[in-house]
């Protein structure tokens, strides 16, 4: 059972961990969205200047909270892809400066893997076959997990992910960012019935509609004009029944998905996966939904759905177990297809 410590650097998050096999060592997360909030949004450079003022110090708290040294370290891992590229450049470096100094294996990691491992580090006897819901800011996909390194993307969205959603829709309601946690809150306020929209789907060519695929800009758009028509009389805004209608409408979205995949293909477990796994309503509705078909839904803890190390290092000890570490000319990427994950390790 391989011990790692991990970097995570592929977007807003700071994160450093130590984790060996499935169970956490220690763990520390900066986050730098009250830096990003005053515009809107992540900013790049920024994001990555921060990433270089705070690893080093990440990296000691790490080593003090887990009481080990570097002798017992087997290896490190570092995410790699996908995200923005300066960022991801801060933690790889790191990582892979520590590999050459401490002479140990180098294992980057696929992003969106760290994620479907997020679930393994709440239930440790969790075991592939199974399917990721992994839903976050960037990427809103169902997984076929066979084996580690081994995914098959069955359905994903074709514009905005669900997250991306929830964060222009606030936008558009004047919540501010991060949006998913605003419109959660309300939405526990609201009427998730008081306005009727709709549920965006992806045509065939053979006609019909893909069963798993999504979009969301749909939806985005219909609450654009909405909140525009209620402006227009004069009354102030139902913010929490049009927070909450949102909100209904993207987890009908996303649960209907999930259990009609699940079912066709056998798979009696989902695994969610991602920052929109805290949505509360989506932790709700979909363990509802699941129960008559005796699947069986893990949600990681609430501190594991955003971006965090523990996750990459979940992933990279099992690599390593495997006999799986990376070539230190590895580079960072902002896009590499989940399927092609085998790609960044020499077996």
């Amino acid at each position: 059972m391989a011990t790692v410590l991990a970097i995570e650097t592929s977007c807003d998050e700071t994160a450093v961990a130590i984790v060996k096999n499935r169970h956490i060592l220690s763990s520390v997360v900066s986050s730098q969205i009250a830096i990003h909030q005053k515009y809107g949004g992540v900013v790049p450079e920024v994001a990555s200047r921060q990433h270089v003022e705070i690893v080093n110090h990440a990296i000691a708290q790490c080593f003090t909270e887990s009481g080990l040294s570097w002798s017992e370290i087997d290896g490190i891992a570092g995410t790699c892809t996908p995200g923005l590229v300066g960022a991801l450049l801060v933690g790889l470096t790191a990582a892979k400066t520590l590999a050459i100094v401490h002479e140990k294996p180098f294992i980057g990691v696929h992003h969106l893997e760290g994620h479907i491992y997020a679930s393994y580090l709440s239930d440790p006897d969790l075991e592939p076959p199974f399917l990721c819901l992994l839903v976050s800011g960037g990427h809103t996909s169902l997984i076929y997990v066979k084996a580690c390194g081994q995914y098959e993307v069955l359905g994903q969205t074709r514009d905005d992910a669900a997250g991306e959603a929830f964060d222009k829709v606030a936008r558009l309601l004047k919540l501010g960012y991060p949006g998913g946690p605003m419109i959660d809150q309300l939405a526990a306020q609201g009427n998730p019935k008081a306005f009727p929209l709709p549920e965006g789907q992806i045509s065939l060519p053979e006609g019909g509609f893909h069963p798993y695929d999504s979009s969301f800009s749909g939806l985005k758009t219909a609450v654009l004009r909405l909140t525009q028509k209620l402006e227009a009389t004069g009354e102030p805004l139902p913010i929490a029944d049009l927070a909450a209608s949102f909100q209904a409408t993207v987890v009908r979205a996303l649960t209907k998905r999930a259990i009609a995949c699940a079912r066709n293909y056998g798979l009696d477990t989902i695994a969610v996966g991602g920052g929109v796994a805290a949505n509360r309503g989506l932790r709700e509705q979909l363990k509802i939904a699941a129960e008559p078909y005796q699947i069986k839904v893990l949600f990681p803890p609430m501190k594991f759905c955003t971006d965090n190390a523990a996750m990459i290092g979940c992933a990279a000890s099992e690599h390593l177990d495997r006999g799986h570490a990376s070539e230190l000319s590895i580079v960072a990427q902002s896009r590499l297809p989940l399927s092609e994950v085998m790609s960044l390790y020499r077996v």
